[in-house]
């Protein structure tokens, strides 16, 4: 297979995936199952693997893990306010501040669960720790990336993604896996439907496999996108949020 997308290009597919899949939440709330939302939130579950894929490809090219790390969270408490603005369940000021309506899930965005992604990938490659540590740690970050959406899922599968790096194989069996159990959960607790749709994840892996393994071909294009891609999540979030509040 040619090797024919660079990583702005997939992750331009990343995010024009997700707007489809959030346009799908605001024109179709709550879990329909008319064909065209249902589509639509498929289209969008090729977001969160390419997303998990190039924080975990971020930890291999960036030259100061330490401010990438930091960017990421500062990004992920940016995108918390958005992501509660846009949300459905959004009723006042007070939403913005986790479980004070009692809720459990969903209660901060992505970008959560994505930033401690890249501090498993750090734990599990560090000589730090032992064994048991790394593992004990892992299971802590689990417990605190649970309450946001895609849960602790997208922290591990940033963490298959990174120890597996050049195994497009091992990867997607790990992350088939992980989102296997989120799938699970989502069909017994909260829709059958749309629990067996969280599975067309593994649309992404032929887009994957196809990449070249550079950045793109344009150095100032790169700069702009980087800053983009950070940035576009949690505008869009802000704007459909507006749509939704005014209309």
């Amino acid at each position: 297979m040619k090797k024919a997308l660079d990583a702005n290009q997939l992750k331009l597919i990343a995010i024009l995936a997700m707007t489809v899949d959030h346009i799908a939440w605001l024109l179709f709330p709550g879990y329909s199952s008319g064909a065209l939302p249902v589509v639509m939130h498929i289209i969008g579950r090729l977001t969160c693997p390419i997303m998990c894929y190039f924080i975990a490809e971020g930890y291999y090219h960036t030259r100061n893990i330490n401010k990438y790390t930091f960017r990421l969270f500062l990004f992920a408490v940016i995108s918390h306010f958005a992501y509660i603005f846009a949300s459905n369940d959004f009723v006042d000021a007070r939403s913005f501040i986790p479980f004070y309506f009692g809720g459990i899930l969903n209660q901060t965005s992505v970008m959560w669960p994505l930033a401690w992604g890249l501090v498993m990938l750090r734990v599990a490659n560090s000589e730090r720790f032992t064994q048991l540590q790394k593992t004990l740690l892992v299971i802590l970050i689990c417990l605190v990336s649970f309450p946001s959406d895609w849960s602790c899922i997208a922290s591990l599968c940033v963490l298959a993604f990174g120890t597996n790096r050049g195994d497009l194989r091992a990867q997607g069996r790990w992350m088939l896996f992980f989102v296997a159990i989120y799938a699970v959960v989502y069909f017994f607790a909260l829709d059958k439907l749309y629990g067996v749709l969280q599975m067309a994840v593994a649309l992404s892996l032929p887009l994957l496999a196809r990449y070249n393994g550079q950045r793109g071909t344009n150095a100032q294009v790169n700069k702009f996108l980087k800053w983009f891609f950070y940035l576009y999540y949690p505008l869009h979030l802000t704007i459909l949020g507006a749509i939704q509040y005014f209309r």
